[in-house]
């Protein structure tokens, strides 16, 4: 083929089949090129930057809406590869868009209420959120381990640039900076895995990995013994390590209560959740991207049981270390690693059930097991943003976040107390709320690779007594809010029921409340997002 034939068709491929689908990261490019003309030429005096990141979402969500319309009517939908395989689109990848753009709508919506970032600073802030945003987008559809790396480094950057984003703060300045070396770290790490598992397999197209895999172990035990194996093992478990630091997973977690606390509500709200989200999503696709390749079966095993250790281990300093906090951002912190350790279950199971499947089973098993987890992120983002957002509220009117600060709270603002009763209800997993059902789920799939490996049974009962110990210091909170005088010194938190915070509270306290009491509104996209998983490979 001729140079210049070469470039047509990359431009044909470009122009004709990968941004009509790449449209909802391109509106967001949009948006931040806005924002900072608006900076530029002075604009935002009389066009606030929020306005401008309200359009630029809503139309993300809007474009989101139409892929989703479009692909989940199609059964079976086969996924179209973008931008030469760099990125593939599926029901999975369209999941997350919609999700991480009604996240990105919800966020900004919450920073207008609260004032932060104020209107001069306004433009950069949205810009990075923004920018983080369109990295963990390009997380949930990554085919290639080059844009793996690339995904995790867009979304991290400027994520540490927000975590230091309250100027004049030591807390705030000390907490970017532990964040930034640490992610360095950790990418270095995974950038070194990248290499390895490249050079041994040959190839960086994730969809061409079990493959590639199955050929390495050709002739072999398919264990530990064989040397490529043994390479290549060793590159992915230093791209989890990577991983691993995002999600928060212990051993990789110091850095998230330190952050969380450092910086505002609405950005530990946002790194809780948007996170958490795309390093899932990227979890969940090399995991599938390695399923399946015959030889392999005892290693994937041995990598499922090895993610249900961590997420014991996770689950469990989680909800121990959140007891003695009096900081409510850095409890919801230890709470947010928790909850990663009970979200890490579903990927457990995924890989130990589909290492003793067959073909004709294998596309059933990541269905229930990734249906689970792609609910409980769902019902995730409305109670985790809901306590969030109470926190940030009070902390404008009492200039703190701490138990102190919400002590008889009731007293004044009900409808704050409401809101963090349901959505700390919903994160433990009481009924009739959403964390109920999605916490069921998981553990529904848990139980069912317990047939496979019987180490699945103690991740399940270490999931089942970690709900109730975390029991103990949401209700601490609650007891604080509802049952004690408001100091006669306190702050006044003046909330009322008619007025845009309560509104915006309330709305997430009732997307909790519908996704318990009809859990088959978010089910079946659920279910129907997991199935394309198994044509992905």
């Amino acid at each position: 083929m001729l140079f210049s034939q070469l470039i047509q068709r990359l431009i044909q491929d470009t122009t004709e089949k990968s941004l009509p689908l790449f449209s909802v990261e391109l509106c967001l490019c949009v948006t931040i090129v806005l924002m900072l003309l608006v900076r530029l030429f002075s604009v935002d005096r009389f066009l606030p930057a929020c306005v401008v990141a309200v359009i630029g979402a809503a139309a993300a969500l809007a474009c989101s809406w139409l892929q989703y319309r479009q692909i989940f009517g199609i059964p079976d939908a086969e996924p179209s590869k973008l931008f030469t395989g760099l990125l593939i689109h599926d029901s999975f990848t369209v999941y997350f868009r919609a999700f991480l753009s009604l996240f990105l709508l919800l966020t900004v919506a919450l920073t207008s209420l609260t004032g932060i970032p104020d209107d001069e600073d306004s433009p950069d802030f949205y810009s990075l959120l923004f920018g983080a945003t369109i990295g963990m987008m390009l997380m949930a559809s990554a085919n290639s381990l080059l844009m793996l790396f690339v995904a995790v480094e867009m979304a991290s950057v400027p994520s540490y640039a927000m975590v230091g984003f309250l100027k004049g703060r030591k807390a705030s300045s000390e907490a970017a900076l532990k964040y930034v070396v640490y992610g360095a770290g950790a990418a270095g790490v995974m950038l070194y895995g990248i290499s390895l598992l490249c050079g041994v397999l040959g190839t960086a197209d994730m969809s061409l990995l079990a493959t590639r895999f199955a050929e390495a172990a050709a002739g072999g035990s398919g264990g530990l013994a064989d040397p490529e194996l043994r390479t290549a093992t060793l590159g992915i478990l230093l791209i989890m390590v990577g991983l691993a630091f995002k999600l928060s997973l212990v051993p990789f977690h110091f850095w998230c209560p330190d952050a969380f606390e450092g910086a505002s509500a609405e950005v530990a709200g946002f790194l809780s959740i948007a996170s958490k989200a795309g390093a899932f999503a990227l979890l969940v696709r090399l995991c599938v991207a390695l399923l399946g390749a015959p030889g392999t079966e005892s290693l994937m095993t041995s990598f499922g049981t090895g993610l249900g250790l961590i997420a014991c281990l996770t689950m469990t300093l989680g909800n121990l270390a959140a007891y003695g906090q009096s900081n409510l951002k850095r409890m919801l912190a230890y709470s947010t690693i928790a909850h990663a350790g009970y979200m890490v279950m579903s990927v457990s199971a995924l890989l130990v059930m589909s290492s003793s499947a067959d073909s004709a089973t294998l596309k059933s098993d990541i269905a229930h097991a990734m249906e689970g987890l792609l609910y409980y992120l769902f019902v995730y983002m409305f109670m985790n943003l809901g306590a969030f957002a109470v926190i940030a509220l009070v902390r404008n009117y009492t200039f703190g976040e701490t138990i102190d600060d919400v002590r008889g709270l009731i007293s004044q603002s009900p409808v704050l107390c409401v809101v963090m009763l349901i959505c700390m209800f919903s994160l433990v997993g009481l009924p009739p709320f959403g964390g109920f059902v999605g916490k069921l789920f998981i553990f529904a799939s848990t139980y069912k690779a317990g047939d496979v490996h019987k180490f699945m049974y103690v991740v399940l009962a270490f999931g089942a007594l970690n709900t109730v110990f975390s029991l103990f210091y949401y209700m601490r909170v609650l007891r604080v809010m509802f049952l004690e005088q408001r100091p006669a010194e306190a702050s006044p938190v003046p909330v009322r029921f008619a007025s845009w915070e309560s509104a915006f509270v309330l709305t997430l306290a009732l997307f909790v409340l519908l996704l318990g009491v009809a859990p088959y509104v978010m089910s079946s996209t659920a279910n129907t997002a997991a199935q394309s998983l198994a044509l992905f490979r």
